[in-house]
């Protein structure tokens, strides 16, 4: 759709590609861009689970700091403000999402790939937080989503140190949830959303919206937002054709329409 980032669809898939060589580097237009795809695969009855991908050789190695190194606190107040409503377009996408993380995902490139909801890593493949050996933090989640996955002191060693942390570490600590050989990401990537592809949408899209927002109330108010959209489900087609299908067929037999 953009000249740095693209929407590709096959088979109830979306891809989102990065392509701005060498490195993927998240510029302005890199973000207008990757908000505008993000809004489309979200929209799109087509796509039905979303795959993250800077192609064979790198995820994303960051922001563009050419575009940063003579900001002043109005810029960067701005800037930052629309970064971060970037990757809340992709966080927000109703659909299953996985970053494919090939070679490098660095500063707002690991910022990206927090957004989704997997991650696969190449066995070579290092990420991290390096802002701070710049004499800045995050800016576009990382001090906010990183913690919640990996918990604050794992989070905290990665942002104040700022060091690459390797595909394996990032595997023991819950920081990506798979590591292949790195030919075999985006293939990996594709196995795991493949499942979504032909699942429940609404169902999927309900799950995603409970977990999500769960973790930002308490207790209480997260088992409202779970009750109002399980009770939901039942005007959906699909939990008729799934509950009818286990009577008659058992579990993992229904053909779901998406509706």
């Amino acid at each position: 759709m953009g000249e740095f980032v693209r929407l590709e669809a096959a088979d109830g898939i979306g891809t989102i590609r990065l392509d701005r060589p060498p490195v993927n580097a998240l510029n302005d237009q890199v973000r207008d861009e990757l908000a505008a795809v993000a809004e489309a695969a979200a929209d799109s009855p087509e796509i039905r689970a979303v795959i993250l991908y800077g192609g064979e050789t790198v995820f994303a190695a960051g922001a563009d700091i050419n575009d940063m190194v003579e900001a002043d606190y109005p810029a960067m107040a701005d800037r930052s403000a629309r970064q971060q409503a970037t990757l809340t377009h992709v966080a927000a996408i109703p659909k299953p999402v996985v970053a494919a993380i090939t070679g490098y995902a660095l500063g707002g490139g690991l910022e990206l790939a927090l957004a989704a909801d997997f991650r696969v890593a190449g066995e070579s493949a290092r990420v991290g937080q390096p802002e701070i050996l710049l004499g800045v933090i995050p800016g576009a989640g990382g001090t906010q989503r990183l913690p919640r996955l990996v918990g604050p002191a794992r989070a905290k060693d990665i942002v104040f140190t700022g060091r690459m942390v390797k595909a394996a570490e990032a595997l023991a600590m819950g920081l990506v949830d798979r590591v292949v050989p790195d030919a075999s990401v985006y293939q990996a990537a594709l196995d795991l959303v493949k499942r979504y592809a032909t699942g429940p949408a609404l169902a999927l899209r309900a799950a995603k919206h409970a977990i999500d927002h769960g973790l930002d109330v308490d207790l209480a108010t997260g088992l409202e937002i779970e009750r109002i959209q399980f009770a939901a489900l039942f005007a959906t087609e699909d939990q008729r054709t799934g509950m009818r299908t286990f009577l008659e067929k058992g579990p993992g037999q229904a053909t779901f329409s998406g509706r």
